[in-house]
């Protein structure tokens, strides 16, 4: 069985036989700061999340999968009823569902695809597969970002586009991706966003992942001698929260759980935040 980033030390060994298994959240983390991965990867240093966040999270999968119920034609009126919440996600996924191809369908399912020594897999909300379009699509239960471009380079669209047209018969030009999000800020603006696909963006998906993971494999391999990951530079804005912030004008920005142990800030100033192990993260906000 190919070992999961996350799950004990040994198995990241460069010298064991198998793959590791990526998702898109691992990419993400790698790309954001390739130090912090190993502080949750390898070095299993995530903390317990807020009670809050942690119901936000169960809230989030129960909706998946009441829409995974439904389309397998499966009774939801228990989920509907007992959930308020549940009842008005479902209502506005009906008023507002995004235009879908018609064809094969299919929920929940995942995708694999060997990549040097690693193993990238996604697992699609829904998938449906049309005679000559394929159309992947992903429920999110918070609201839709304000900047579509952002969400387009995100590892999730870029590695679920990446996946389907190397694992499937479909030219990048036929494949697209479908966001709909529960949540609406503004009502004349549609709570989905779609993405389509071009071999231009397929290159430039195969060319930084060859990057990415030929420079994880460096990494894996000096950390297995005892030499850290590298951290990222300051000004890039992870450390202290600026780049992340979803409000700039903030006075105290949210810093990295980790900006101690990295000497990034004096552990007397420290705001920690405590949050779930990401393997854990059933539903984060793009």
């Amino acid at each position: 069985m190919p070992a999961f980033l996350g799950s004990s030390l040994q198995e990241f060994a460069p010298d064991q036989p198998g793959f590791l298994q990526l998702s898109q959240a691992h990419l993400t983390l790698l790309t954001a700061c390739p130090r912090k991965f190993q502080h949750v990867y390898l070095d299993q240093l995530g903390l317990p999340s807020l009670p809050e966040a942690q119901e936000r999270q169960a809230l989030g999968t129960r909706f998946h999968q009441l829409m995974q119920q439904r389309e397998l034609g499966l009774p939801i009126e228990g989920l509907t009823q007992a959930d308020g919440q549940l009842r008005r996600w479902f209502d506005a996924f009906n008023n507002t569902s995004p235009k879908m191809l018609v064809g094969d369908r299919q929920c929940e399912h995942c995708r694999v695809l060997s990549f040097q020594r690693y193993l990238l897999t996604g697992v699609y909300d829904l998938l449906i597969l049309a005679q000559q379009r394929a159309q992947i699509l992903d429920w999110k239960t918070y609201s839709r970002p304000q900047n579509p471009e952002w969400l387009e380079q995100h590892w999730q669209t870029r590695l679920y586009l990446y996946l389907l047209a190397e694992t499937s018969n479909y030219p990048p030009e036929q494949i697209s991706m479908t966001y709909w999000f529960a949540e609406s800020r503004h009502k004349e603006t549609e709570p989905h966003i779609t993405f389509t696909y071009n071999t231009a963006r397929h290159t430039r998906t195969q060319q930084d992942l060859t990057q990415l993971l030929g420079n994880l494999t460096d990494w894996l391999e000096r950390y297995n001698q005892g030499s850290a990951f590298p951290q990222i530079e300051r000004e890039v804005g992870e450390c202290d929260g600026r780049r992340a912030s979803s409000n700039p004008d903030q006075d105290e920005p949210l810093w990295c759980r980790f900006a101690i142990r990295c000497q990034r800030r004096p552990e007397s100033k420290a705001v920690i935040v405590p949050t779930a192990h990401i393997d854990q993260i059933q539903e984060l906000p793009l």
